[in-house]
This record gives structure tokens, C-alpha cells and sequence, in this order.
């Protein structure tokens, strides 16, 4: 008796086992590829003092001067074309001063520090890549990135802001340009920057 009962028994065992371990296969390749990537993992933002996203606004004046015994822009690389009406593929690198009026001699709130490019054949299209480095009140020291196209003929112009550092940290939204005056002679520039911008 005691013989039939377990030639009953071991085949039973056997297919709970071959049901367990396929069950628990899948589950033990997972559990390993998360112990794999061990440089990744979920935090708690409230941990890092995120508090509630909030939409902030400024205006500021971008002052774009070539002429000036001191420069705050300049040409780094010129059209390798002659005959390019827009100065395709012409660079220059700047430390523009952000006033808070039009006028040069106002409160300086920042600066704009980066390079723009002409990047169209057939009309003035430049490609903006430029952090606003503020210098004034809580925000001093933090920055905000923009990087975008610029239809410089446009009354008003949309780019980006794709990120920010301090109290921009995760910060998106975007800035509006509207030329406030333009020399064509010197090249010189001051342009009205609003920028909106989500951030904790």
C-alpha cells in the first residue's frame, strides 16, 4: 500500500514543481535585470524639497553690441560664402548685457552667455543656444537655457527654454523676442525678452 500511494504521489509533486518553477522563472529574470541596473533608480521628489510647480514671467533686454571698444558679441566664424545674402553658416559667441529697460545705462538683471548662428540659405534664420545668467535678488546665480530657432525678421519670435540650473532646476516653457531697435550699420542690437517659465 505504502508503495502505490507514492508512485501516486512523486508524478503529483513533480508537475506542482514544473508549475512553480515556471511561474517563478520570469519573476527571477526580472528581480535579476533590476539588480543589473543598479546605477538607475525612482526617487522621491519631495525628498530633494520639490514643492508645487509654479509659471514665473520676466522681461528683460538683450543688448547684442558689436561696436563698442568692448564687444559683448562676436564673430567667431564667417560665412564661407560670398554671395550668401544670409550669412549662411556665419557664428558668433556672446556676454550680452540683461537690462531691465531698454537703455544700456539701466539695472543690470543678467547676462546672456552662448552663440547664435545663421543656419538659413534663403532667409535670416538663426539658431539660438544661449543661458540667462541672473545676477540679481534670490535668483542670483541661477540660469535658464533657451535653444531655438530665431526668424529674426518676425516681429515677434517663440523659442524654447529647455532647462535651467538652481532655482530653475527641471524648468521648461518659452521666451518671445520682439526687436526693440536694430542698426544695420554696426550690427548692434537690443531686443525685449519675455520668458515664461514652469518651475518648483
Amino acid at each position: 500500500m505504502a508503495t502505490i500511494s507514492m508512485a501516486r504521489i512523486v508524478p503529483i509533486i513533480v508537475s506542482k514543481l514544473i508549475i512553480l518553477s515556471t511561474i517563478l522563472s520570469p519573476l527571477a529574470i526580472i528581480h535579476a535585470s533590476k539588480e543589473n541596473q543598479g546605477f538607475v533608480r525612482s526617487l522621491d521628489r519631495k525628498l530633494y524639497g520639490f514643492k508645487k510647480e509654479k509659471l514665473t514671467h520676466f522681461r528683460v533686454y538683450w543688448h547684442d553690441i558689436y561696436s563698442a571698444p568692448n564687444p559683448t558679441a562676436i564673430p567667431i566664424v564667417t560665412s564661407p560664402s560670398n554671395t550668401s545674402a544670409t550669412l549662411f553658416g556665419s557664428l558668433s559667441m556672446i556676454d550680452d548685457p540683461l537690462t531691465e529697460k531698454p537703455e544700456l545705462s539701466s539695472k543690470l538683471i543678467g547676462r546672456a552667455q552662448g552663440f547664435y548662428g545663421s543656419a538659413g540659405q534663403e532667409e535670416a534664420a538663426l539658431l539660438m543656444a544661449m543661458n540667462f545668467v541672473f545676477l540679481q535678488g534670490k535668483y542670483n546665480g541661477s540660469t535658464i537655457s533657451i535653444l531655438g530657432r530665431n526668424h529674426v525678421f518676425s516681429k515677434v519670435r517663440e523659442m524654447p527654454v529647455i532647462g535651467g540650473s538652481g532655482l530653475f532646476r527641471f524648468a521648461r516653457g518659452y521666451a518671445q523676442a520682439n526687436t526693440y531697435s536694430f542698426n544695420a550699420k554696426t550690427g548692434d542690437a537690443v531686443v525685449e525678452y519675455n520668458v515664461y517659465v514652469l518651475h518648483y
